[in-house]
């Protein structure tokens, strides 16, 4: 009568100790590259060069608004004059109104291209919040080992910096062996239907086939992991998609002294309820589990546990994940009811209402998917469900992080930064990469300035801002990553 528990006793045995074999095998990697010598730069004159562009007003305000030919001619003009060398030997095109894409030719050209991807568009001050900038968002002040301004992180800092590496470069005689594009969009704050859309075109009308895509989309944290006390570059291999679903309901109205039994709010209002109560399922994406795999070593040894035999405790790990919103939106496609709207006086019953429900779709999850998961749970054919006009798209598929140009990336982080842990993952929002998508190998999202915890509200938000020498580490790395990427060719 004991053998069947001594049986199992003996497989619990067998297979904890694979587990925790397996557990010991996450330990800390060293890094893809040893640190490079610090590239000397004259970093006032470069976040003076920052400083003014960040002065010029390219706002996106919204798909239909005019945009300001001014001042995104007076932003050309900028480049024009800071970077002579990069204008004079590289092909330059205006694509669209105000989009550039940039070829810098390479000798051999064996190897498929890269192109490194920017946008100069940012969006505009809320109103009312203008006094409560430490100093006025346009007018660019170097001040306090800052550089302030819209735009700052979000994206004339990459766009620039790019710039300055090949300026340089330029200036020492270099040309890489392979071919390097550079892409920068002029509406991605807008969704980059006349941008990147039409770059992504036109190279596809050519022919071209890239090796990969580099946007924006993450940095290098500090204090953001918890527990983890080093810097943190994310490197990330995929981003979300983005649809709004609208929900209609009607009934019939009248007066409210003599309610009917129906009602178009309560209908309404009960698929609400119902959708929030059964979001999405969470799993885990190839890029998310790589990044769990990278972050394992500095845990403790519970959370590699987990990791290390996610096939079996994927569940308590998914539980645990979605603690937090940041890391529970890695895990699931999520759902945000951000809009309600019935009714126009207090003593009349309305015969519609309608909420907008925004998802970020997980990379594999399609919007038909999101719309069956939304009409199963409803299970209400009363309400009409349909899908927002304007800005969505599907998610790109992932790339991989463990092709060869994650580790260029990575050993390119490595080179300048080189106390920083390098992490995959996906972003959680949308970028003008997915443009992209059908013409590349591989993409992925990284920006090399610091982020912390704080640095949050000033994306998009009041007071951005960039250090100066975190400007110029910005300009270290793609000096660097340039030098890599060419010589690869």
């Amino acid at each position: 009568m004991y053998r069947p528990i001594v049986i199992l006793l003996a497989i619990a045995v067998f297979v904890g100790a694979g587990m925790v074999l397996r557990t010991l095998a996450l330990r800390p990697q060293p890094p893809l590259a040893s640190a490079v010598e610090r590239l000397p730069l004259d970093e006032v004159a470069l976040a003076d060069g920052l400083a003014q562009a960040l002065r010029i007003r390219t706002i996106s305000h919204a798909q239909d608004a005019p945009i300001d030919d001014a001042e995104f001619a007076a932003f050309h003009a900028l480049l024009a004059q800071r970077f002579p060398r990069t204008f004079a030997r590289l092909d330059v095109e205006r694509i669209g109104a105000w989009s550039l894409l940039l070829h810098w030719r390479g000798e051999g050209d064996a190897a498929k291209p890269a192109l490194l991807a920017a946008h100069m568009d940012v969006v505009p001050v809320e109103p009312g919040s203008e006094t409560r900038w430490t100093h006025p968002a346009f007018a660019g002040v170097v001040a306090d080992g800052y550089v302030w301004g819209r735009g700052a992180l979000d994206d004339k800092s990459s766009l620039l910096a790019q710039l300055e590496a090949v300026e340089r470069l330029l200036a020492q005689g270099y040309t890489p062996a392979r071919s390097i594009y550079f892409a920068y969009g002029h509406d991605e704050e807008i969704g980059g239907a006349n941008g990147a859309a039409r770059i992504a075109q036109t190279l596809r009308d050519r022919g071209v086939r890239l090796a990969f895509t580099l946007d924006e989309g993450s940095a290098i944290t500090r204090g953001v992991v918890p527990g983890i006390d080093k810097p943190v570059a994310a490197i990330m291999a995929g981003e979300k998609g983005y649809v709004s679903l609208r929900l209609t309901a009607r009934a019939p109205g009248g007066h409210s002294s003599m309610p009917p039994e129906d009602s178009a709010i309560v209908r309404l209002a009960q698929a609400i309820e119902r959708l929030a109560a059964r979001p999405p399922p969470p799993r885990l994406t190839p890029p998310v589990e790589a990044m769990l795999v990278r972050l394992a070593p500095e845990l403790p040894f519970g959370a590699r546990l987990a990791i290390a035999n996610r096939e079996l405790l994927s569940p308590l790990l998914l539980r645990q994940l979605g603690r937090s919103p940041v890391t529970a939106a890695l895990t699931r496609t999520t759902q945000a009811f951000t809009l309600v709207h019935a009714g126009v006086k207090d003593n009349v019953i309305p015969t519609e209402a309608y909420a907008l429900v925004n998802y970020r779709l997980l990379p594999g999850t399609s919007i038909a998917d999101v719309q069956a998961h939304v009409r199963s749970v409803i299970a209400d054919e009363r309400i009409e469900l349909s899908v927002e006009a304007g800005f969505g798209n599907e998610a790109p598929p992932p790339s991989d992080p463990d092709a060869p140009e994650f580790a260029l990336i990575a050993r390119t982080v490595n080179e300048v930064f080189p106390e920083a842990l390098v992490l995959s993952g996906i972003i959680l929002a949308t970028t003008d990469n997915r443009h992209y998508t059908d013409l590349r190998d591989q993409a992925y999202y990284f920006s090399p300035f610091v982020y912390t915890l704080a640095d949050g509200a000033r994306i998009h938000g009041t007071d951005e801002r960039i250090g100066i020498g975190a400007y110029a580490d910005m300009v270290r790395f793609y000096v660097r990553l340039l030098q890599n990427v060419g010589d690869d060719g």
